[in-house]
């Protein structure tokens, strides 16, 4: 599905007032291609998206794309064109022809100047006539040959400001007449009425320049329009009645859509009046070889990029970005705003408590690796501290003989010791594997590729000063990595700055056996060969080595860390870790893009998964396993994540 917004996107300054915005941005990314006229109107779209929702474009081969639920949407530039037939074809009717002859008596000897507009406030109609004043009395050789032709469209809507706006367009009109004009000669035509099209190619006809004031507009085709008409039918004969001049001017607004594409054309900001009655003079003053080499500029990009050429290249577009996500299955989630389309893998599935169960059961050596934060604990708890519930869960699953069961988390080794005190045999995992401890074991054992940590003396001077340039960052020292968090900063600052410290910090420790990596709203600084995929290797790999080769694994996570497991367990068969007939689960919570095979959707479905397997394994819990996972012998330790 495709959306093509014909309007500027408004500022994140003015779209963050709306109540409803993260509901229409969500809306609108659910189309797979979004299309504005502009880069400035896409720029909004995209900063608005970063500092709402929190998501990042990147751009690839020439192309912006937002990761959005298994998806990436499509970001497509492109204004719209005209319909060259079409016009054409109003070019050679009559009526217009002798409009045209018209015309030229009622002007001739006279320079003209055109503008076409709907009677609206934002047109900056007032504007023009101010800098056709001003430039009638800087440049007085002008008075009396020049004229300017203000078409005004009838208005589409009624309203007190279209009323004063109106009136003041008016009393312009004949101030200025009555200032500067003379018997026979007005220098302001101000036609207020509904004309035809072919009219209105008789008015580009006869016009030397198109003048474009508007200080907030679409693409506005006018411009477009004026150039065809200038060039006449494509192919016919110098001279005839359907070839133009072939040169022709244009002053334009910078603010309108079509501004970027028309090189050859005097840009101005419309509320500098001066400087608009300066590009008025220089476009009607400009030699004929100046003007008609603009022309040909302009009526190649024009007749090239039209109507036909737009709608083929958006559909194109379209194909390509939905050729990403066609072998994935979409869903759709949700009611009303909060409806939005997820793309996840065909095989992707809800996790039956029956199947894991079952081939729990028929196991004869298992392998259980889980995430903490998000997976056995809600995320959005302030106390995670786990329950008396989680813990007994867990000493029932260790006490089984044929289960290896390890808690693999980014919490820090004394966190995790102290919650999970009570657990002798549940193996633990801190700091995203860079220190292990095996069950009933107490020392911690280190499998990073260096133990030096000289390089936190490095990073962290760095990090310190991008942390006092960033309100609402900080940073978070652990015993083998630094962690700069700016969930908290202003989005849009805070991931400019993220991407910086990045490339300084990879500047600074190229040499350092150190791997910096960035995340959701964080920058990570840690030792090389430290993940939770190396953790769930290693498990592997010591249970082969101990002759029980895992038949059953089950893994269970919720974040981006956890997908390091999920595809190590992937292709673990082909490398030979597991054996081709082991049974492998690996689930994620929610149901969202995964490596993961399974879903689970909240942390306690994970629980109540759990204790099925618990209800089916072979070896009761002793009662003074029971005792050892009181609540008493908690010991309670906080630790910033």
């Amino acid at each position: 599905m495709g959306f093509f917004l014909h309007s500027p996107f408004p500022s994140s300054e003015i779209y963050r007032s709306l109540p409803v915005r993260e509901e229409i941005l969500k809306a609108l990314l659910n189309s797979d291609l979004i299309g504005f006229h502009t880069f400035d109107y896409a720029r909004h779209f995209l900063s608005c998206c970063s500092r709402m929702l929190g998501l990042e474009y990147q751009s690839k081969r020439g192309y912006i794309g937002l990761d959005y639920y298994g998806r990436t949407v499509g970001i497509k530039i492109m204004p719209v064109g005209i319909h060259m037939g079409h016009i054409e074809s109003v070019i050679r009717q009559a009526d217009k022809e002798l409009k045209v002859e018209e015309l030229r008596r009622q002007f001739e000897g006279k320079t003209v100047l055109l503008g076409v507009d709907d009677m609206d406030i934002f047109k900056g109609i007032n504007l023009k006539l101010l800098a056709m004043e001003q430039m009638l009395k800087q440049h007085p050789n002008w008075q009396g040959r020049a004229v300017l032709v203000q078409i005004a469209n009838p208005s589409r809507g009624k309203g007190i400001d279209l009323e004063e706006i109106q009136n003041e367009i008016e009393e312009s009109c004949k101030r200025i007449n009555k200032e500067l004009g003379r018997p026979g000669y007005e220098p302001i035509v101000f036609i207020h009425r509904p004309i035809s099209i072919s009219e209105r190619m008789a008015y580009y006809s006869i016009a030397e320049c198109v003048v474009v004031t508007a200080v907030r507009d679409g693409m506005n085709l006018t411009p477009y329009e004026y150039i065809v008409c200038r060039q006449g039918i494509s192919g016919a004969e110098a001279g005839s009645e359907w070839s133009g001049p072939k040169k022709s001017m244009l002053v334009v607004s910078e603010f309108i859509g079509c501004s970027p594409s028309l090189s050859g054309a005097i840009r101005v900001n419309p509320w500098n009046v001066e400087a608009t009655a300066e590009a008025m003079n220089e476009s009607i003053s400009m030699a004929d070889t100046e003007k008609e080499l603009r022309h040909e500029k302009h009526y190649r990009y024009v007749s090239t990029h039209d109507v036909a050429f737009w709608s083929r290249s958006f559909l194109q577009d379209m194909e390509r970005t939905c050729a990403d996500h066609f072998r994935k299955r979409c869903w759709g989630i949700g009611l009303g705003f909060g409806f939005r389309v997820v793309a996840l893998d065909p095989n992707f599935r809800k996790l039956s408590i029956d199947d894991i169960v079952a081939a729990y059961s028929r196991a004869k050596s298992r392998a259980i690796l889980l995430d903490y934060d998000g997976t056995l604990m809600p995320q959005n708890l302030i106390i995670k501290t786990p329950s008396a519930q989680v813990l007994s869960l867990l000493n029932r699953l260790c006490a089984d003989p044929k289960n290896l069961v390890f808690m693999v988390s980014g919490r820090g080794k004394d966190s995790l010791s102290g919650w999970f005190l009570p657990c002798k045999k549940l193996g633990l995992a801190a700091e995203h594997g860079y220190f292990v401890r095996w069950p009933q074991h107490e020392e911690w054992e280190t499998y990073g590729q260096s133990s030096e940590f000289g390089w936190m003396q490095m990073a962290e001077p760095v990090m310190k000063s991008y942390t006092e340039a960033t309100d609402g960052s900080g940073i978070e020292r652990k015993e083998s990595a630094l962690v700069w968090h700016y969930h908290d900063a202003d989005p849009g600052f805070g991931f400019s700055q993220a991407k910086e410290m990045l490339d300084h910090l990879e500047s600074v420790l190229a040499n350092e056996p150190v791997a910096v990596k960035s995340g959701q709203f964080i920058v990570e600084v840690k030792p090389q060969g430290v993940s939770k995929g190396i953790v769930a290797e290693k498990v592997f790999t010591s249970m082969t080595e101990t002759g029980k080769q895992a038949d059953f694994v089950l893994c269970i996570g919720d974040d981006r860390s956890d997908e390091d497991m999920f595809e190590l367990i992937g292709t673990a068969v082909s490398r030979r870790i597991l054996s081709y007939n082991t049974e492998v689960f690996a689930c994620t919570v929610g149901q969202k893009p995964s490596k993961a095979k399974y879903y689970l959707d909240d942390s306690s479905e994970v629980v109540a998964m759990l204790e099925s397997l618990a209800e089916a394994t072979d070896s009761p819990v002793t009662s003074d396993e029971e005792a050892d996972s009181s609540p008493r012998k908690i010991a309670y330790v906080s630790s910033f994540v």
